[in-house]
């Protein structure tokens, strides 16, 4: 049981249980906690938004169920591994008998190892297992992997959005004192039991709320991102540094962080993932504005040309004035000197005085009426 209080908004004290509810099979108790509880409507949610996502990604249904599948097994496999290798394998294992005589029981070690109903989901090493599954997926079904990615990442960060508040009810994953001073202390969040005492109620950064709240503004912003979105992978790149850019400064507040040496591994992952996501945004988007640039229409400098671009605005002969035809629509992909004599030929029309003075052969007035006839 977790005694927790919120003063800060006036929350006073109230007591949560981890265990949603039990039951028996063939004699043998289960419990089933609102961990995993939480955790499953999370991924449930991921995947009805990336069902959503990937339709105009053009991804059909069934290989996004298969891609879903392998994504979850192998993600829970990456987070508990993640853990275990961070944490020390050491401390899972269990031994028979004492002194040097000691065997390691390999059932109770296995069981340990695997035990994620009692905690220890590392979220980094989910999102990376479950970023390679999804690659080699997409590559054996030949999807685009980026165009996966993009509908996939925001549904993993509304599922951590949810599966945050699974280590509230637990009573983990939360962050040092509060100082009285600090702009953060109406956050304050009363726990007990605590890391500094099982009877006296302490005020802690609630870093879980931190991690749920910038989650959830940052799924709100990259949504409206989505319909704009300049080139392939830029969504899951932005779910990237937008995660790792808060992750590396709550980590810092957390009490339960994963060390290599003096590092916080968490921290550290958070860094890359801000600054690589970040330069690969950069040049993601400088590349679509060249490609957008080459690919734009030829816009002509000098009058002459804008008149050949632009022929719809001309007046085709034999329509009358100020009337357009599609005879007008010519082609400009010649040289300047070649297409501006076809403009003017093609406007060309026989002037009164030139036939007062004979200025037209016959053969030319029979020409040109002949194309006044037609248009």
């Amino acid at each position: 049981m977790t005694t927790v209080s919120f003063p800060g908004f006036g929350i006073g004290e109230f007591t949560m249980n981890p265990r949603a509810f039990s039951f028996t099979i063939f004699g043998r108790l289960i419990e089933v906690h609102w961990y995993g509880i939480l955790i499953a409507i999370g991924f449930l949610l991921a995947i009805f938004y990336a069902a959503w996502r990937s339709r105009q990604e053009g991804i059909i249904l069934d290989d996004l169920l298969d891609i879903g599948i392998f994504t979850i097994i192998f993600g829970i496999v990456g987070a508990r591994l993640y853990y275990v290798l961070t944490y020390g394998v050491s401390n899972f294992v269990e031994r028979v008998g004492r002194g040097d005589a000691a065997k390691v029981d390999i059932w109770k070690t296995f069981v340990n190892l695997i035990a994620t109903w009692e905690g220890g989901l590392a979220i980094y090493g989910g999102v990376i297992a479950g970023t390679i599954t999804i690659y080699f997926v997409c590559r054996r079904k030949k999807i685009n992997p980026l165009r996966a990615f993009d509908a996939i990442a925001p549904g993993v960060m509304l599922g951590q959005i949810i599966g945050r508040w699974g280590n509230f009810i637990n009573g983990e994953a939360y962050g040092y004192e509060v100082a009285a001073g600090s702009p953060l202390y109406v956050f304050r969040m009363g726990l007990l039991p605590n890391i500094d005492s099982a009877t006296v109620m302490h005020y802690y950064h609630p870093t879980f709320l931190y991690e749920s709240a910038w989650n959830l503004l940052g799924f709100i912003l990259i949504n409206f991102l989505y319909k704009n979105k300049k080139f392939d992978g830029q969504i899951a790149l932005s779910y990237f540094t937008w995660y790792g850019f808060g992750r590396m400064f709550i980590e810092g507040l957390r009490t339960d962080s994963l060390y290599v040496g003096v590092f916080r591994i968490s921290q550290v992952v958070g860094f890359v993932c801000f600054v690589a996501g970040a330069a690969l945004i950069v040049r993601g988007l400088l590349k679509a504005k060249k490609a957008a640039y080459e690919a734009a229409d030829y816009e002509p400098v000098y009058p002459r040309f804008k008149k050949r671009a632009n022929p719809e605005s001309a007046p085709v002969p034999g329509d009358g004035a100020g009337e357009t035809g599609t005879a007008g629509k010519l082609d400009v992909t010649g040289s300047p000197d070649e297409k501006g004599s076809e403009v003017e030929d093609s406007r060309a029309e026989p002037d009164s005085r030139q036939k007062e003075k004979g200025g037209l052969t016959g053969e030319d007035r029979q020409e040109v009426q002949g194309n006044g006839d037609n248009n």
